[in-house]
């Protein structure tokens, strides 16, 4: 069911495999959608909701009356989880607020502070289905961070609805308007605004292909996360690891979607049987059996590694979205991790702990880009200022040297604005 690979032969042939080159007839579309949106606003949204959703709508807003059916109708349990989520992840997002910095001389000052967004927008999938672990996952960072105003775009199910767990979960988690609009056109109207939506400075959350190519394209216009695609796990293991919690940890990654990215790597060959049996055993009893078989059987692999710690240079060369380390200590091979977006220490620490519950984030960079992004965060809705006050001694003692500079470049009005001061 999974391919086995030699750990040499896995290095020198591996590829993310992932190509936005590779869809150019949807970014082809795409761009039409945009540029629709852009020319005609509301009425292109409505045209495109009605083609792709199946849904004619008299507003493209979600009223507060239907946020309180939502409310009414969300089963008190769901509701209790959502509120532990949402604090889990507060709680978590509110450490990573930066402070501004003051560096005080003779007569000078320098330093750098904090200001955050002050509109962003959310997209979060959804038609039939529901993803309230998305939308607490985009929203609390951005209210954390400050953001004045934050927009939720989600595709209603073809007679006009949005699932009234994402609304809930909208409301609670502090989103100001939701709007029923799906697609590239929920990017395009987020990034260039319509009568009804207001145009945002930065665009953030999961979506399909034609999300993910739209946010590329607008890219610039607005600022936007990242762009994901296939998710991926990669789990560290040996022979004193539990197999049947691998296999299931990989089957979590698996029903996601045909092209997720599902890896073993052990030094045990025997482990890696073993591993395999689970595997047969557990996927029967899939609901999406039939997604996940896809999964492990044309993007799932076990690499063997020479030993324990050639793993590592494994895990850094694949920079996975989902890090388990099934290791006895797992913590003590914190430093051989360079490249990954999260990371789960510990056979009691599953991926679907990061997904819903533990409070950092699930929106993971993927397909290598861990190497040199991260997962998103506070960060994402902050921008910084530099600052800098100097007395006239300061800059008459700075100025020779600015003169200097400035004259090399040829720039003689630079070296003017400082002397004419000087002078002064």
């Amino acid at each position: 069911m999974l391919r086995v690979f030699d750990s040499d032969r896995f290095k020198k042939d591996f590829s993310a495999s992932f190509s936005w080159q590779d869809y150019a007839a949807e970014l082809e579309k795409v761009r039409e959608i945009i540029e629709a949106v852009r020319a005609n606003g509301d009425r292109a949204l409505r045209e495109y909701i009605s083609r792709f959703d199946g849904a004619d709508l008299n507003s493209l807003t979600v009223s507060e009356d239907e946020e309180r059916e939502a409310a009414q109708s969300v089963d008190p349990e769901l509701k209790q989880a959502i509120a532990h989520a949402l604090e889990n992840i507060k709680h978590y997002h509110s450490m990573q607020m930066p402070q501004a910095f003051w560096s005080k001389g003779e007569g000078t000052v320098v330093g750098q502070f904090y200001r955050p967004l002050e509109k962003a927008g959310i997209y979060v999938p959804g038609g039939t289905a529901a993803y309230p672990s998305s939308v607490l996952m985009t929203t609390v960072p951005a209210v954390v961070a400050g953001v004045r105003d934050i927009y939720i775009c989600t595709p209603p199910a073809s007679d006009g609805t949005v699932n009234p767990v994402t609304l809930y979960a909208a409301r609670q988690a502090g989103a100001k308007k939701i709007f029923k609009v799906g697609g590239a056109q929920a990017v395009a109207a987020l990034a260039y605004g319509t009568e009804t939506v207001p145009r945002v400075d930065k665009i953030v959350g999961p979506g399909n292909i034609y999300v993910t190519l739209a946010k590329k394209e607008v890219f610039g216009e607005v600022g936007i996360d990242m762009l994901a695609g296939p998710s991926e796990i990669m789990i560290v293991a040996d022979d004193d690891s539990y197999a049947d919690y691998v296999a299931a940890d990989l089957l979590s990654q698996a029903e996601h979607d045909p092209s997720s990215k599902v890896y073993l790597v052990t030094p045990s060959r025997d482990f890696a049987r073993k591993v395999e049996g689970e595997l047969e055993k557990q996927l029967p009893r899939l609901s999406r059996r039939d997604i996940a078989e896809r999964s492990l059987r044309e993007q799932g692999g076990i690499i063997v590694s020479s030993g324990i710690d050639e793993v590592w240079e494994i895990v850094n060369l694949v920079a996975p979205e989902h890090l388990e380390v099934h290791l006895n200590d797992p913590w003590s091979y914190l430093e051989k991790i360079n490249n990954a977006g999260s990371v789960f220490f510990g056979p009691s620490s599953p991926e679907a702990l990061g997904d819903y519950w533990a409070g950092a984030n699930h929106v993971l960079p993927t397909g290598r880009a861990a190497r040199y992004s991260s997962p998103l965060g506070v960060h994402d809705f902050i921008k910084y200022s530099q600052a800098m006050s100097y007395s006239p001694e300061a800059l008459h003692e700075a100025a020779p040297g600015i003169n200097s500079l400035a004259m090399a470049e040829g720039l003689d009005a630079h070296a003017l604005s400082v002397q004419i001061r000087r002078n002064g």
